[in-house]
């Protein structure tokens, strides 16, 4: 699975290529995710879950334990470093970026390590006589700022998990040997570089020891493990007791006797469990201390268990992504024929943004809720192309090869579609198919389940000719108003027409086009008619391979990117990169 994002104004090849081609090709292309808390298959550096492999992938796959896939990181934190060394303050904007805008929680762990130990530290640069002539940017700080930005109740900020993730990407020799080769650290040293990693998770650890009910709360949401962990590898010292007291931490006098605080009247916090006690007393206990999910799912009596009544009482404490997820536990419950509950989890369903819901529809047995899940699929698509539309009026063609040369290629076309149109308004939003001859298709309604039976009847054959979708959609009526942006997505092969002739049609048609996108769907050979008409008519151009949009998480990070218009007519400069510059960066507090 490759993705390739191209340079409009020639086909560069890969040595040519910027730091802005190479940054969207990362978002494009870059939907592995680093860590897997489940046995995987590694087959040819792509992850699979063991429990779901196909017999190809259990007979070439290499078994990987839980944790960190080191093939997925080395890939990603090797992007990262090419784009710094061509453009360290790209990288730094994009830092911000990817902690402040997006949800991409692997991408803001690499992002936040490599700023923490690359060479741009504030140092002072000296004037021929050898004083301070001015000092270095410090983009180490962006890093910090990383790990100590906090917004309560966000989901864009990092976690204890993703703090001492951080470190731990740090320290797999692999990372370590690629910092090193980057000059970020002493090559003869054994340790890994770490930067500023320590210094600053020892000033996270500190905020919270200085505000107890934050510690309190992170112990409750399951960290207690965590932030332990992250103590130790950071070498912190608390000031007092109470913050051992809190994690139930139990501490005595090291070899060298250096402690001084929590050895001596600690009182420690333990969580028992319910053994004994009945539902009702349960309940009551959930209400009084406030507990959450997971502090009481491993604490419950086996002849109790997780009742209605005791997930009724957790229900408070469940975030609206907590609820998508845990539908088909809710439903077997019978919690859902509650109207409070139900709508509560239907106002979940509204703001989702992500496409997970889809996978969670597979295991409910209800079809109105498999609808509603659905539902919140389409919505994540809305939400992200009406972030990324907000600032301008953009319309969209998408134009569809369903010409021979799709054989075997055009169902996985349909599963991509079915998957981001419906998040289009649908008075903006123009579709052609096409062969030889255009048609002009319109779902009957701005949903999944209308894509695909608008899709269904399109089969693979006759030649090749993208022209003829825009002459149809011209002849039907479509104009682009002039105040307007028109990003022109084509979903094939481009395996067609000359590009120049394509986008002859385009000036004769008076069709202004401010970007092109293609949605690779191969399945004999590739052309480059799209690529060679963005080419002729300077426009931006990405690409993102089909399979990309398997990733329920991956399809609203690519329709922000791809809608994300230019700002000026006939620049070739993605306008994703112009908004990834125009992010602050991000300042300790």
């Amino acid at each position: 699975m490759t993705t390739q994002t191209q340079n409009p104004n020639a086909l560069l090849p890969e040595s040519q290529r910027g730091p802005a081609e190479r940054l969207l090709d990362l978002v494009l292309g870059g939907s592995a995710h680093l860590w897997h808390n489940r046995p995987g298959l590694d087959v040819n550096g792509t992850w699979y879950a063991a429990a779901h492999a196909t017999p190809f992938q259990r007979d070439k796959g290499r078994p990987v334990k839980p944790g960190l896939f080191v093939p997925a990181a080395v890939k990603l934190y090797r992007q990262l470093l090419d784009i710094y060394r061509l453009n360290a303050e790209l990288m730094a904007h994009f830092a911000s970026y990817a902690l402040t805008q997006t949800d991409w929680r692997d991408l803001k762990v690499a992002t936040c390590a490599l700023m923490l130990v690359q060479e741009h530290a504030g140092q002072p640069v000296r004037d021929e006589q050898g004083g301070v002539a001015f000092h270095d940017d410090d983009w180490r700080a962006i890093g910090e700022a990383m790990v100590l930005h906090y917004e309560r109740k966000s989901t864009r900020m990092l976690t204890p998990k993703a703090v001492l993730r951080v470190a731990e990407l740090l320290e797999h020799p692999e990372i370590a040997r690629l910092n090193r080769e980057a000059g970020f650290g002493d090559p003869a040293s054994r340790k890994a570089p770490l930067g500023r990693w320590k210094r600053v998770a020892s000033k996270w650890l500190a905020a919270r020891e200085a505000n107890m009910p934050m510690l309190q709360g992170l112990v409750k949401a399951g960290y207690k493990e965590t932030l332990k962990k992250l103590a130790r590898k950071a070498g912190y010292k608390p000031r007092a007791q109470g913050f051992f007291e809190v994690l139930g931490w139990k501490q005595k006098q090291s070899a060298q006797g250096h402690r001084e605080v929590g050895l001596n009247g600690l009182t420690l916090v333990k969580r028992e469990r319910f053994d004994g006690l009945s539902e009702a007393e349960i309940c009551e206990w959930i209400d009084l201390e406030r507990l959450s999910y997971k502090e009481v799912v491993g604490r419950l009596p086996k002849d109790v268990g997780l009742t209605p009544a005791i997930m009724a009482a957790l229900l408070p404490s469940l975030s609206d992504r907590d609820l998508r997820l845990m539908t088909p536990t809710l439903e077997e419950l019978g919690l859902l024929t509650d109207p409070a509950i139900r709508a509560r989890w239907e106002k979940a369903v509204h703001t989702a943004t992500d496409q997970r819901a889809l996978n969670i529809a597979k295991n409910v047995r209800s079809a109105v809720l498999r609808r509603k899940l659905e539902e919140a699929s389409d919505n994540a698509a809305r939400q992200a192309v009406a972030e990324a539309t907000a600032e301008t009026d953009v319309r969209v063609m998408f134009l569809i090869d369903k010409s021979g040369s799709m054989e075997g290629a055009i169902e996985s076309s349909k599963e991509a579609l079915s998957r981001i149109l419906a998040g289009f308004p649908m008075d903006k939003l123009h579709i052609a198919a096409f062969d030889t001859l255009g048609t002009v298709l319109r779902p009957k309604a701005a949903n999944r389940i209308a894509v695909q039976h608008m899709l269904a009847g399109l089969r693979a054959s006759g030649g090749t000719a993208h022209a003829s979708a825009l002459y149809a959609l011209h002849r039907d009526g479509v104009r682009v108003p002039e105040d307007a942006k028109l990003v022109v997505i084509v979903v094939g092969d481009e395996a067609g027409e000359a590009g120049d002739q394509f986008a002859r049609a385009f000036r004769d048609l008076r069709i202004p086009v401010s970007a092109m996108a293609l949605l690779v769907s191969v399945a004999h050979a590739r052309g480059s008619t799209v690529r060679s008409c963005a080419a002729q008519l300077r426009v931006p151009f990405s690409e993102v391979n089909v399979d990309q949009f398997e990733d329920p998480y991956q399809v609203t990070r690519v329709l922000k990117a791809l809608m994300d218009a230019p700002t000026l007519p006939g620049t070739a400069q993605s306008g994703w990169v112009e908004r990834v510059m125009r992010t602050p960066l991000l300042k300790v507090a």
